[in-house]
Parts: C-alpha cells; sequence; structure tokens
C-alpha cells in the first residue's frame, strides 16, 4: 500500500509597520551593505527565531512546520500611510487561512509636525481595526505591538514613554477585538532600562563614532533606530512576547 507523501503545512508571518521593524537588507533594490548598514530593523534579524526547534514554544499562535516570514515593514510609514500606499493591499491580497500578521506602528502616527505621516489617536485605531478584521477575514491571525520604545526620555535609570497616548491605544483595539497584544514598549522599556542608558546609547541603537562606519563617515546621533545587536535584542523581546501570548 502506498502513502501519500506527507505534506509540510507552510504558513506565512507577515510584518507590517515602520523602520524599527523593517528589513534594510531587502529595500527596493537599494544596496544595502554600502548604503545604510549597520541600521536594522527587528524584523531582519526575526527569521531565526521562527526556525523549526523554536516553532515549538509558538505552536499555539503558528500551526505550521515551517514559517515564511514577509517583512513588509517600511520606514517612515504610519498605520494610515502604508494603507494609502497600497502596501496593505498586497498582504491582503495574498492572505491566505492560519498565515500570521503582526502589526507594529506608532512612531510615525504621532509624529505631529510632519502631517504627511500624522494620524490622529481615533484615526490610529481606526487602521489598526482595518487591518485586523480584513486579517481575520482570510481566516488569518492578526497580533498587535505597541510600538517600540525610543532612548529617550530617561530618568532615574529608567526609560519612559516617549509615544504619549498611541501604546494606550493599541491596547484599546486590542481588547476591544480581542487581538493577542505583545507590549513591546514595556518590554523594551525594561530590556533597556536594565542594561543603562549607556550601553543601550551605544550599542543598540544608530549612535556612531565618526570613521567607524563606511556609511557614516561623519558618524552618527540616532535615538531611534537600531544597530544590530539592538535590532537582535528587540527580536528577542518580540519573540518572547508571542510566547507569552494566550
Amino acid at each position: 500500500m502506498s502513502f501519500a507523501p506527507f505534506k509540510k503545512k507552510i504558513v506565512r508571518v507577515y510584518l507590517i509597520g515602520d523602520s524599527t521593524v523593517a528589513d534594510y537588507s531587502d529595500y527596493d533594490g537599494e544596496d544595502y551593505l554600502n548604503k545604510r548598514y549597520p541600521i536594522m530593523g527587528w524584523g531582519q534579524v526575526f527569521k531565526p527565531f521562527l526556525a523549526k526547534d523554536s516553532l515549538n514554544k509558538v505552536k499555539h499562535l503558528i500551526k505550521a512546520d515551517s514559517v515564511i516570514l514577509l517583512d513588509k515593514a517600511r520606514g517612515g510609514r504610519s498605520t494610515r500611510t502604508f494603507f494609502e500606499e497600497g502596501r496593505w493591499a498586497q498582504v491582503y491580497k495574498d492572505l491566505k487561512k492560519n498565515d500570521v500578521v503582526m502589526i507594529q506602528f506608532g512612531h510615525n502616527d504621532a509624529a505631529v509636525d510632519k502631517p504627511e505621516r500624522f494620524v490622529t489617536i481615533q484615526g490610529y485605531k481606526e487602521f489598526l481595526r482595518l487591518y485586523i478584521n480584513q486579517t481575520r477575514e482570510k481566516g488569518a491571525y492578526p497580533i498587535l505591538l505597541t510600538p517600540v520604545a525610543r532612548n529617550y526620555p530617561w530618568k532615574d535609570g529608567k526609560i519612559g514613554n516617549v509615544h504619549g497616548e498611541y501604546p494606550q491605544a493599541v491596547k484599546d483595539v486590542a481588547k476591544e477585538l480581542n487581538v493577542p497584544l505583545i507590549d513591546l514598549q514595556q518590554l523594551s522599556i525594561d530590556s533597556f532600562s536594565a542594561k543603562g542608558q549607556e550601553y543601550v546609547t551605544a550599542n543598540y541603537f544608530m549612535n556612531l563614532p565618526a570613521g567607524q562606519y563606511k556609511n557614516y563617515p561623519e558618524g552618527q546621533k540616532d535615538n531611534t533606530h537600531f544597530q544590530p545587536a539592538g535590532a537582535k535584542e528587540v527580536a528577542r523581546l518580540v519573540f518572547e512576547g508571542m510566547k507569552n501570548l494566550k
């Protein structure tokens, strides 16, 4: 008697969000190593966490033997501009049953001084609801993330919330629509605070001395975007968050 070949279950994990999530090595054909390195979003180093051995730890979320990670996040995007540029339409079109969509916006939504990307709290919630509802329409699973911390404001050895009411808005929508939530803001605040301002500033964020990297000959002061070590730590926090989800 013959056995049908075992069909491997493959699930796609989509990441949608901003620069802190983005994969710069796959950025519209740009020469990453000679243009942007060492900047990294956490999505760029998330794949190892979805290897076969660690998939067991998140089988309550990912019902598959293997995962294809599709990082659709882009720098400078808010919930609204990601939608308006047709980036969501592309994801929605390809979504299949049991796929997972991880949603992390907020950095650019909150940018009052940049009207081209700014979104009010009410608008932010509406776009999150839209992503959630359309993901579910396809039989896929949404996961919400609060925005990752920036490297300020530091006070008494701890980072504070720089995102105003946006993280709470994510929590409100998660509760309202019963969506799994990873409080990445809190996880990153705790992790960065434990490491200390000096360490995090030098190793996690894009604060680069002059002459160290050919792409930043003058050096750089940037307390929003990550170096590889920062991206890896945030990816680890996201995976820890996934393991703890119901």
